[in-house]
Order: C-alpha cells, then structure tokens, then sequence
C-alpha cells in the first residue's frame, strides 16, 4: 500500500510540475501585440495599382471567414458541439484553399476582407494560406494576426501551434501602411494566453480626384464569451469609425461580427438555446445616418456541432456578416452568396457601394 500511495504522489506530482511548466512557457511566449502596429504588407504588380472612385464609379467589396480552409460540409468543431478538433487531413484543407481561391478570383473584388486565415498553423500543415490566396488572384495584401500561440494545449489531441487573423486584399492603391489596433481581450491570465487577440485591420485607399479616404476596417469580434467581450469591442470599433468619419472620410467595416443582424432572428431562428448562440448587432447603436449593411435571403454562418446537412429541421443557421457603412457612402446592394458552406463554416457576403 505505501508503494502504491509513493507511486501515486510521484505521478501527481509530476503533473503538476508538466502544468506549471506548460504555463510558465505559455506566459513567457504569449503574443502581447502593441495597442497599435504597422501590419504586414505586400504589394502585387501583376495589375496596375488604381485609385478608388470618386465619380459614381462602384466599388464591390467582400466579406468571407474562410474557417481557415478546414471547416468545409463534411467539419464539426468541439467549440460549437462536435467533436472534431482540426481539418479532416491536408488533402481536404487543400482543396478548400484551392475552392476559395478560385471564388475569390472569379469574383474581380476591389476589397476582399477575409477573417480565419493561417499562415503557419499546426492544424492546417504550416500552410501560408494567404500567400496563396495572393498568387492565385493577383491582389495585394495586408494582414494583422489574432491568434498566435506556440502550443494551444487542448482539448486532447490539442490544437497545437497556430498562426491565423485576418487580411485584406486589394489592388486599390494605398494611402498609408495599413495598421493593426488591438481590441480589448476579456479573458484573464491564464485562460488568455492560449486565446484569441481579437484586433481590427484598418486598410486606407485615396479617393479618386479627392482629398478624402476610404477606410475600411476587416474585423473578426469575439465568438466564445459571455457577451460582454462583444460589446466592449464593438464600442471601440464604433470609436474609431466615428473618428475616420469626423475627417470626412468614408468608412466601411466588414466581417464577423459574431452577433446578429436585425431581422436575422425571424429568419433563421436559434433553434436549441444549449447550444452557441451569437450576440445581437442592435440598430439603435448606430448615429444616424450610419447603416447596417446584411441580407437574410440566405444565411453567412452554420453552427459546427455536426457536418452540414441542409435538409435537418434542427440545422442551425445564422447571419452574423456583415458591413457598418458611413452616412456619405450609398448602399446598391449586399447579398450573401449561398456556396452552401463547401469549404468553410460562412457563406461570402457581397457589398457593392458607391461614394457620394
């Protein structure tokens, strides 16, 4: 019996010195990005740079989560219910990028605000997602990271390494070095250090014959807390595009908001309340004139508790992507573009504008 008690208080404490080294290495390699920082740039010449339009001209842009080319039809996801933890196998990450990046070409976007994109992730083989992405269309790029961490420890098999955030491509020319700004994290030590560090990417584009911008802002809000995260980024998001616009800029945001759209819910209804459910974008925080820009002809977001089968009455849909729009900018149209979640958990949104 006291072997069994020494044997026992040896295992025990062998774990524990395993955990306190896991923290002691995640604290010390945690990502802590500036409040405010150039993001990186890269810049193609296989079309020739133009500046956005002034004159009535339309400018198409893009909303699309990627789900990082793993969470395609056949992916469920522990977070949401289901059971897996990374993409099926390379093969199948493969030939998401490869669907994704012929939509993204096929579509002659002028902006394209991607959210989910890894660029040296365990799950998805070190692939540099957006490299890809950027040789298969020809656009340029800027992209600021949201969740870089060396060994993200659960659940079992973990999830390992991941570096993922969000990008913007483009061939419009650029006023400045995009920037990256830092959203505030609700997450305490430790629970932080193997999380997200949700951000905005803020991308700048001269306006044709104008002194003026348009400013656009990639975003991608806090999915898994209880709500308060959301609203505290969604208020910083809201200051700073108050601010663009006091310049007399004109300023879009577009991409995840992990919150509803008003009219969504009669829609697409929450069906199980067990289960994730988002957060809801509220019209009355919008100044007037500013604009909600989503459609709920088809819905942007499944939830992953199991693949996607479109026929079962308790499939849950939602539409939580969509734009923000500045008064000085005219709305044509915004459709969400129903690819039936081939190769990723969100369905594209389309936004054309033009400049007043």
């Amino acid at each position: 019996m006291k072997r069994i008690l020494k044997t026992t208080g040896i295992i025990l404490l062998i774990i524990v010195l395993a955990l306190g080294a896991l923290l002691v290495f995640l604290t010390v390699t945690e990502y802590r990005p500036k409040a405010k920082e150039s993001a990186d740039t890269e810049i193609r010449r296989e079309n020739p740079l133009k500046a956005a339009s002034g004159s009535g001209q339309p400018v198409r842009i893009l909303s699309f989560n990627t789900g990082y080319a793993g969470l395609d039809d056949g992916a469920d996801f522990f977070m949401d219910g289901g059971t897996m933890v990374n993409p099926k196998d390379q093969e199948t990450v493969e030939q998401n990028l490869s669907a994704i990046a012929a939509f993204l070409k096929q579509g002659n976007y002028d902006i394209c605000l991607l959210q989910e994109v890894d660029r040296s992730s365990s799950r998805t083989d070190r692939i540099d997602e957006l490299s890809f992405y950027s040789g298969q269309t020809g656009l340029g790029f800027s992209y600021a990271p949201n969740y870089r961490c060396r060994f993200v420890p659960y659940p079992l098999p973990p999830i390992g390494r991941t570096d993922s955030g969000i990008a913007t491509m483009s061939n419009l020319k650029l006023s400045k070095k995009p920037e990256r700004i830092s959203l505030p994290c609700p997450f305490k030590w430790p629970v932080r250090l193997a999380n997200l560090k949700r951000c905005l990417l803020v991308t700048r584009y001269p306006v044709e014959g104008t002194d003026k911008e348009l400013v656009a802002v990639n975003l991608h809000l806090e999915a898994y807390d209880d709500g308060e995260g959301k609203k505290t980024q969604t208020d910083a998001l809201m200051k700073l595009l108050l601010e663009e616009y006091a310049k007399g800029n004109y300023v879009i945001a577009g991409g995840d908001f992990n919150q509803t759209f008003p009219g969504s819910l009669d829609a697409f209804p929450i069906k199980d309340k067990k289960l994730w459910a988002p957060g809801v974008v509220g019209e009355d925080m919008l100044p007037e004139g500013w604009s909600l820009a989503s459609d709920t002809a088809a819905p942007s977001c499944r939830l992953l508790n199991r693949p996607y089968d479109p026929s079962a009455l308790d499939t849950q849909h939602y539409v939580i992507d969509g734009f923000i729009v500045s008064p000085n900018i005219n709305i044509d149209t915004v459709k969400t573009i129903d690819l039936e979640f081939a190769n990723s958990d969100h369905n594209p949104v389309e936004l054309q504008i033009t400049l007043k």
